[in-house]
């Protein structure tokens, strides 16, 4: 069997791929499941982290197998996943030549398949190939879970500040504040004073003039408005979600962190 070729929705070649999905890799944007910044996750798929990023398309070939393609040809990437957030069809076909790679398997779990082809499963290994891609392990608590509890949370920001009340404080008077929240606003002053690998802060659009910034960390996600709160979740504490207040702190770390953290384009 070939490896895929130039990605095609119709085609049935086995040197060619049934387009499923499509999703960004850059700085300011990848599958937080994957790592807790652009390198990591770079690293984790076996491909440089050139700050221009990449698109990762998901398929299959005419054999049924899995494959992802990468392709530096981002902006189409970009056109194509807003195409279908609005439901138009849209024909994800990157040229040849911006392919980067083809690496078997899919790093992201596909509840779809392709029609008319053989269910989805990994190519036969080649000698010299890496192993195929495979979803990290979300079943139970750790930094794969942790990450999409802290996407959840950014996701339904007004369902999960709801249930916070508005005066909540980093530390009610006469107690000592959480040791492992600290640690995670220490880490994350430390950002501003040595900025940390790309995609470790990320800042997108919010309500009003407000940015969203999601800021991971080893064992540490935070979700924040950069005029309301932040959630910390902690690989320690399983399911837990700590808010922290605004308090004296807060609102300057936040400004701070999005003006080094990286933006969509």
């Amino acid at each position: 069997m070939g490896r895929p070729r130039v990605p095609t929705t119709e085609s049935a070649d086995n040197d060619q791929l049934f387009v499923l999905t499509a999703v960004l890799l850059t700085p300011a944007q990848f599958p937080s499941v994957l790592g807790d910044d652009y390198p990591e996750v770079c690293a984790g798929l076996g491909l440089e982290p050139y700050a221009e990023g990449y698109g990762l398309v998901l398929g299959q070939d005419g054999d049924g197998a899995r494959w992802t393609v990468a392709t530096e040809d981002v902006s189409l990437v970009a056109c194509a996943i807003a195409a279908w957030d609005c439901g138009m069809e849209y024909d994800l076909s990157p040229g040849e030549h911006s392919i980067v790679a083809a690496l078997p398997g899919w790093p992201l779990a596909l509840a779809v398949s392709a029609p008319g082809v053989p269910q989805p499963h990994d190519p036969e290994p080649r000698d010299g190939e890496p192993a195929p891609l495979a979803p990290p392990d979300a079943s139970e608590w750790g930094p794969a879970q942790r990450r999409l509890g802290a996407d959840e949370i950014a996701l339904q920001w007004a369902a999960w500040r709801e249930q916070v009340d508005d005066d909540v404080t980093f530390v009610d008077p006469g107690e000592q504040p959480h040791k492992g929240v600290r640690r995670v606003l220490d880490e994350a002053r430390g950002y501003v004073a040595e900025p940390p690998p790309p995609g470790r802060v990320r800042s997108s659009f919010a309500a009003g003039d407000a940015r969203t910034l999601r800021v991971d960390g080893p064992g540490w996600s935070m979700v924040a408005r950069t005029d309301d709160i932040a959630f910390v979740l902690l690989d320690e504490e399983p399911g837990e979600v700590h808010p922290v207040g605004r308090g004296p702190e807060l609102p300057g770390l936040l400004s701070s962190l999005d003006e080094l953290a990286a933006r969509p384009v």
